[in-house]
């Protein structure tokens, strides 16, 4: 049985997929296959590498920096979130907190990372031969919020959040042969995605980037559509949707220590669904 996990992403709201991953890691639970999305894509690679509590740090205690996400960073460099500070400065082998690459690269999980060509919209899987030590440029560029951030070059290609490319990938996971799969959604499951602010970021790119913004504008939908062929493989026995009952005031770019630990909170919480779920296939 070859068993996946997706993580979405959401910006802050990811917390909740931190706590799940920090569940897994307490109870010795692996996945054989893993695909990141944005902020997903981070909470990924801690976990592929073993470091539990270190993506942690990154919500409570990183990204209230003005180095990590401020208006200033917006003036400055063009960037809400200072993507070099945080897969960089804080990330790399002589940062604050880095990454441990060779645990990341030495784990045998298949580990796709999400970004969207903004030339065309189109999804792009990156996989771990595109990671190096101290180059976590496709990390960057999977969580380039249109508009929020520039976005990020890897081999002189510009790429956006990989949500606007395959934004619940659940399809893709079963073709690459995954047999069960674990979709973390961050918040609830049965909320709809609504386009209105998507419209507006997608007018903030859309003359140098009509394809992008095209795509941006389809997010929603093409979200929506993912959480429901996720459900269909849940009626089949063949996936489980660990999400929220409500998102505790987080969203997207608000920062709250106190919401944000009540999100935590109840995706640790919810790990042991994985725990049930992967004990009823076997």
């Amino acid at each position: 049985m070859k068993t996946g996990v997706i993580d979405v992403g959401g910006g802050l709201r990811g917390i909740y997929a931190v706590g799940i991953f920090d569940y897994c890691m307490d109870h010795d639970i692996h996945f054989d296959l893993g695909i990141g999305i944005s902020a997903g894509s981070a909470n990924l690679a801690s976990f592929a590498a073993g470091q539990r509590g270190r993506n942690y740090q990154f919500y409570m205690e990183y990204a209230f920096r003005k180095q990590y996400m401020s208006v200033g960073n917006f003036i400055l460099k063009r960037s809400f979130i200072d993507m070099d500070y945080v897969y960089g400065t804080l990330s790399c082998s002589n940062g604050e907190n880095p990454l441990d690459y060779c645990a990341l690269r030495d784990n045998p999980i298949e580990f796709y990372v999400i970004a969207a060509d903004a030339r065309t919209g189109q999804a792009k899987y990156f996989d771990k031969t595109d990671i190096s030590q101290d180059d976590y440029s496709i990390f960057k560029a999977s969580c380039a919020i249109p508009f929020v951030c520039k976005p990020y070059k890897v081999k002189n290609i510009p790429y956006y959040d990989g949500a606007l490319g395959d934004p619940v990938p659940v399809e893709k996971a079963f073709q690459l042969g995954c047999d069960q799969v674990v979709v973390i959604l961050t918040k609830p499951e049965g909320e709809l995605r609504t386009a209105d602010k998507d419209e507006k970021l997608a007018a903030r790119i859309r003359k140098k980037y009509p394809k992008a913004a095209e795509k941006l504008c389809q997010r929603a939908q093409r979200y929506n559509e993912g959480v429901s062929a996720a459900q269909k493989y849940v009626r089949q026995g063949k996936a489980l949707i660990p999400s929220p009952d409500d998102t505790c005031g987080v969203s997207t770019l608000k920062k709250d220590r106190t919401s944000l630990q009540r999100l935590y909170d109840k995706g640790y919480a919810d790990g042991k669904k994985i725990s049930d779920f992967l004990l009823a296939i076997k």
